[in-house]
């Protein structure tokens, strides 16, 4: 199985260096300055899963790449997104089959309209990973996790082989037959806490020990939740019991990334995370004040950068 990685980011460079660690066809489509960078130093990974230092990964330039892969591993950021899809747009076939790991809903119909819904699975991931000043890819946590699967909750046989090649990467892949519930469960968790961090500029336990701390995040909860619910995805006790624990922690030192984003002066996901949710809600006639403000202070801060 012929796997195209966009990019060799922390994302990428990370799930897709552990498969060509495990020997799997793995290439990664990438910049020429990204092309330099492997060349020279190799893809090197520092986890507390293990090192890797993986000497001349292969790599295509967008101007080269000119065959067709079976799986295609798409983990850029929503405002890349179109750059993206002319870079890798030949690579696609008639059985390519798109992985998607953006966060929200929006990159699905963007993809659809372009690829068709057969090429387009359902996919997301857990992972706290980065590039440091080396570009080197630095795993923060022990924790990973990448969810993938057909739309329509079926198990097909597209699923089976890739959930088979993924497994030898052992960064618990998870074939999933109810991938779209779980990736709105992460958007709810994801727009609450990037919408919360982000406009309140501070972490979660600053937030919960300001006056009306607590109340305002769980009530950016609520919003969030009650949209998920409009659009048939309800969240389940499960993840709510876990996401509310989270999200009520004294003292937690966590932020979204996009909050870290907004302090190294970098591009916001205002519209795919945030703003896609309030038009949701307003379709579904779901008040959403919260996500308001924080949509308001994104788009300035987006001003602001110019």
């Amino acid at each position: 199985m012929r796997i195209l990685v966009v990019g060799a980011g922390a994302i990428g460079g990370y799930f897709g260096g552990r498969m060509l660690q495990a020997g799997q066809d793995v290439t990664f489509l990438v910049r020429p300055r990204r092309a330099a960078e492997l060349t020279e130093a190799g893809l090197v990974i520092k986890s507390p899963n293990g090192d890797v230092t993986l000497k001349n990964p292969p790599t295509v330039q967008a101007d080269k790449l000119n065959e067709k892969f079976d799986v295609l591993l798409l983990s850029c950021k929503a405002f890349d997104l179109d750059d993206a899809i002319k870079s890798f747009a030949p690579a696609v076939g008639p059985q390519t089959a798109i992985i998607p790991l953006l966060n929200g809903m929006l990159h699905l119909d963007v993809l659809d309209r372009k690829f068709g819904r057969e090429r387009v699975l359902g996919g997301l991931c857990a992972i706290a990973v980065t590039l440091n000043d080396q570009r080197e890819v630095v795993q923060l946590a022990p924790m990973q996790s990448l969810n993938f699967g057909e739309r329509d909750g079926k198990m097909s046989d597209r699923v089976r082989a890739i959930a088979n090649v993924f497994a030898s990467g052992k960064f618990g892949s998870v074939a999933s037959e109810n991938i779209l519930q779980e990736m709105w469960e992460k958007w709810v968790f994801l727009s609450t806490l990037a919408a919360s961090t982000s406009l309140m500029r501070t972490s979660v336990g600053n937030i919960l020990a300001a006056p009306g701390g607590k109340d305002f995040i769980l009530g950016m909860l609520d919003e969030t939740k009650a949209i998920a619910t409009a659009e048939g995805y309800a969240p389940r006790a499960p993840f709510l019991e876990r996401t509310t624990g989270m999200l009520t922690a004294e003292g937690s030192p966590m932020t979204a990334s996009m909050f870290r984003d907004i302090k190294a002066g970098a591009p916001v996901e205002a519209d795919h995370v945030i703003g896609d949710l309030i038009a949701r809600g307003d379709a579904a006639k779901v008040p959403v004040p919260r996500l308001r403000t924080a949509y308001t202070h994104l788009k300035a801060y987006e001003k602001q950068r110019g």
